[in-house]
Formats: C-alpha cells, structure tokens, sequence
C-alpha cells in the first residue's frame, strides 16, 4: 500500500472513532419515565413548573444550588435539582427544558434553557395603533 492510502485509511477511522463518540453521548427530549428507565443517559425535558409545588431555594445554605418540582409534557411529575443559581423570575415561568440525568430519585439538572411569559397580551393594543393595522402599511 502507498502511504497517502495509509493515511487516508487513518483518517477515515478516526473520523468514525469521532461520529460514534459524539453520538453516543447526545442527550435527547425525553419525558421523566423515561429517563427514569435509563438512569445513566443525559436527556432533555420539556414541562412546567408544578403548580403549588415548593421551590426550596436558600441561599444562605446553597446559592448554586435548588430543587423546584416539575410536570413533564406527559403529566408526569418529579422532583428536579438544579446545579445553580436559580434564575430571575423563576417561578413566572411558562416552560421549561431541563438537561441532565436521574439520580437518586430526582432528576439531577446541569443546564436549564427558559421561556418566559411573553410581556405583550394579544388583546391589548398600544393606545394610538388599531387591532388590524400592519406595521408596513403603505409598503
């Protein structure tokens, strides 16, 4: 074999050796049963805030640290520990997608992406402007 065969060989393995590594650590959505049912795999959870459910917050005790319950899409609630500080307006939440893996019982949470409650009302017009006009009108 020639060496250019050689080493376009060595790369084409290391380019699988790469793909199958990063393939086997994606997380994916997921509801809690079943990250419940495999423990040791990350995924990604999409829910709400469990209504009348405690945020057990303390900063004196854990600043980098909470645990709030959650309701996945399914209706399935769990317990969820997040790994840091918790964010401004938490509890105004309209969704939430948390990142980790079970543990314990829990869901362990290392990364948690938000959607806040949009700020304007489709109802409500600003004073001046018609419920049907367009912003380019006239374009």
């Amino acid at each position: 074999m020639k060496k250019i065969h050689i080493l376009a060989l060595i790369v084409v393995v290391a380019a699988i050796g790469v793909i199958m590594s990063l393939s086997v650590n994606s997380s994916t959505y997921a509801g809690f049963t079943e990250a419940s049912d495999n423990p040791g795999r990350e995924f990604h959870v999409i829910g709400k805030l469990s209504p009348g459910k405690p945020i057990d917050f303390d900063a004196r005790k854990d600043a980098n640290s909470f645990t709030f319950y959650m309701l996945d899409n399914y209706g399935k609630e769990m317990k969820v520990r997040y790994s840091d500080s918790k964010p401004q307006d938490f509890e105004k939440l309209d969704q939430v997608v948390v990142i980790g893996k079970m543990k314990n019982g829990q869901f362990e949470a290392h990364k948690m992406n938000l959607k806040c409650p949009s700020k304007y009302n489709k109802d409500q017009v600003p004073a001046g402007q018609k419920k049907d006009s367009t912003i380019m009108e006239g374009i």
